[in-house]
């Protein structure tokens, strides 16, 4: 059975007023050794957000042990600084971001601007084992089509700088300010892929092949297939619903390259589409349909996901988990539609702090907001 893992990038508020907080470096000073027996936290960009991330794993159930320690580490550290680790891909709250003080993110802070210095998102990044580069080029000319409905699934940025953008991920919006952000056209061998990425990294806009900030990627670090598309999603549960539909879409297109099915050849510019209607609307509107391409409901194309994968879900022995975490999904509107419904009580966006707060650590056995959020 194939491996997977998750990177989930967390933001950090203030316990009293949801507003974000640059406590990074107070918080990993406080982290000591890590050790490979548990999940890692690690800096980003922002000193607003942590990362967390989690071991290989064959199993859910592992998976979401590891998604629901690590939420609850990165929380603990922040916690006596009168903070909370909260899984929200933006800021409801308006604030202004703090960068990291490394000599990478420095760089890019001096040379692009209001797009690294002005921006805070929170993604999800799942990772799925590959036997070979050569598997992982064919697994990615063949989910290219199915990644708009990952995002839809995922949409958990509704409101960011204190205003409901009309979104359902703004995340997606913002994140593609950066230049090497989105789908790619299908690529038919490694050296094709290869000669793509040294191509961007040749002009001179990106700083080296770590921006290469693609919906999908081949990892440089790891022997992974890298799906980068989602919102981080607001509850665990989602997380490997999300994880669970990806390591099958990898399994297929594994077998359908196997069989010689060549991948849809549907243009990057109408992924491109695609991808922003889902963030416009996620799971409550209308999406391109992932294999005909005419509009169809999102819950028609998440249908059609399922169906796409069920064979290899049922062979993980998640296809359960992947049908009830896609049925919670749609019936709440997932993170976006938690969001709403939290602002919506007393249109109060400290309120939807305080509810993604609580949803982030509903599962870990933690402290939830009694106490630490005051509204």
């Amino acid at each position: 059975m194939r491996t997977f893992g998750v990177e989930e990038e967390l933001l950090l508020v203030d316990a009293r007023t949801g507003v974000p907080l640059a406590l990074a470096v107070d918080a990993l000073n406080a982290v000591g050794e890590q050790n490979d027996d548990s999940p890692q936290i690690s800096s980003e960009i922002n000193q607003e957000m942590l990362e967390t991330q989690s071991r290989p794993q064959t199993s859910a159930a592992a998976l979401f042990a590891d998604v629901v320690a690590a939420r609850s580490s990165a929380d603990a550290l922040v916690v006596p600084m009168g903070a909370r680790a909260v899984a929200l891909a933006m800021s409801p709250m308006r604030f202004r971001p703090h960068a990291t003080d490394d000599l990478r993110y420095n760089a890019m802070m001096e040379r692009y601007g209001a797009t690294a210095s002005g921006t805070l998102v929170c993604g999800l990044h799942v990772h799925v084992g590959i036997e070979s580069r050569e598997e992982g080029v064919a697994v990615l000319d063949r989910i290219r089509n199915w990644l708009p409905v990952l995002l839809a699934l995922s949409a958990n940025s509704p409101f960011a700088n204190g205003t409901d953008t009309g979104y359902a991920s703004f995340r997606f919006t913002a994140w593609h300010q950066w230049q090497s952000a989105g789908p790619t056209d299908v690529f038919g061998s490694v050296e094709a892929y290869d000669a793509f990425e040294e191509i961007l990294v040749n002009t001179g806009v990106i700083l080296d092949a770590g921006m290469l900030y693609l919906d999908a990627r081949l990892s440089h670090k790891q022997p992974t297939i890298e799906i980068r598309v989602s919102d981080v999603c607001l509850d665990a549960r989602d997380t490997v619903t999300l994880a669970v539909l990806v390591r099958a879409l990898v399994e297929t297109a594994v077998e359908e390259w196997r069989a010689g099915v060549e991948p849809v050849t549907v243009p990057s510019a109408a992924l491109r589409l695609a991808g922003w209607q889902a963030a416009l609307t996620g799971v409550n509107g209308r999406l391109p349909h992932p294999v005909h391409w005419r509009e169809t409901q999102a819950a028609d194309a998440v249908a059609t996901l399922l169906d796409h994968v069920r064979p290899a879900l049922a062979a993980n022995g998640d296809e359960e988990e992947a049908c009830e975490g896609v049925r919670r999904i749609i019936a709440g509107g997932g993170g976006a539609g938690r969001q709403r419904e939290a602002f919506a009580r007393r249109g109060r966006l400290r309120d939807v702090v305080a509810e993604a707060v609580t949803v982030t650590h509903a599962t870990s056995g933690a402290v939830t907001g009694d106490g630490l959020f005051v509204a």
